[in-house]
């Protein structure tokens, strides 16, 4: 695996929209919070074009980041946002020699396929919240500061507390994940980063219990979800409980019960307000003991 390299004051960071529409005014709070990290902040040509419900077409959306990622100046990409339309774009961002010169992408939701991409070409990326929050917690709270800090190549041990339904273990292994829903549609694609041996996380928005289940019964059933490392089961929220689950979470641990793995639950990833940054693609070590979860 490949990192991009750290970066250094005056480095050029873009903000983009690969996938769908962003208010302007959420970008511009959010630039001089980047440059305030000594960073140069710039927005892609089409980062708040309107096509449907999308930040522009397909071609538009592609030209940002093939922009951004042939520019030798520009050292790391930081989306917008999520929403739907990522996806679009993998076919035609997988011919590029992504791997000559790499490039930070950060992001979580739709951005999960970015960083499937990248997993697939060997390439480390941020999972991580975007503009909106970095507008509204001002840089200042410990997201936003994980977030600088691993652009900066630093890469500190994060800490979560205990969780009735963990199961302990120690594993050491590399750490690949996202939106459940967004990589499920990548499942038997080239770009599909849900591989045996993996340390996984996951995490989802408004998805009914009974189809996060299916998702992760194809996991079960190619022999994936038994020949994981590791599990890491993030936030699951707008959602209610039904007649056959009292949670998502009850719904998961029944689920690899079978399994010998260390499996940590109710993690701060997704979409929630303390949205942990997660190094996609680093050798990472899982430990989930009765005192609580570590993550280095």
């Amino acid at each position: 695996m490949l990192s991009p390299r750290p970066l250094q004051p005056g480095d050029r960071v873009a903000i983009l929209s690969p996938s769908s529409i962003i208010k302007p005014q959420v970008v511009y709070q959010a630039m001089p919070v980047i440059a305030s990290q000594g960073w140069s902040v710039y927005v892609g040509e089409h980062t708040f074009d309107r096509f449907g419900t999308y930040a522009g077409t397909d071609d538009a959306r592609y030209a940002d980041l093939e922009t951004a990622l042939l520019d030798p100046d520009t050292r790391a990409i930081i989306c917008s946002r999520g929403g739907y339309g990522a996806v679009h774009l993998l076919e035609r961002l997988a011919r590029l020699p992504l791997r000559d010169d790499p490039k930070w992408i950060v992001g979580y939701s739709d951005i999960s396929a970015l960083h499937a991409l990248m997993n697939a070409n060997g390439i480390r990326s941020i999972h991580a919240p975007m503009c909106k929050h970095l507008a509204e917690h001002r840089g200042r709270d410990r997201d936003s500061e994980r977030i600088f800090a691993l652009l900066r190549g630093e890469n500190p041990p994060v800490a979560f507390a205990s969780h009735p339904l963990n199961r302990r273990g120690r594993v050491t292994a590399t750490l690949a994940g996202g939106n459940l829903a967004v990589i499920a549609g990548l499942f038997s694609t080239p770009w599909d980063p849900v591989r045996p041996g993996t340390i996984l996380f996951i995490e989802d928005v408004s998805e009914p219990i009974y189809k996060i289940e299916r998702m992760l019964y194809t996991l079960r059933l190619n022999g994936t979800l038994g020949s994981l490392a590791g599990l890491i089961v993030g936030r699951f929220t707008n959602y209610t409980p039904d007649r056959d689950n009292d949670s998502m979470e009850a719904m998961i641990s029944r689920l690899v019960a079978d399994y010998e793995y260390p499996v940590a639950f109710g993690v701060p990833i997704g979409h929630v307000d303390h949205n942990v940054p997660m190094l996609c693609g680093a050798e990472a070590t899982l430990d989930v003991s009765a005192s609580g979860v570590t993550l280095s």
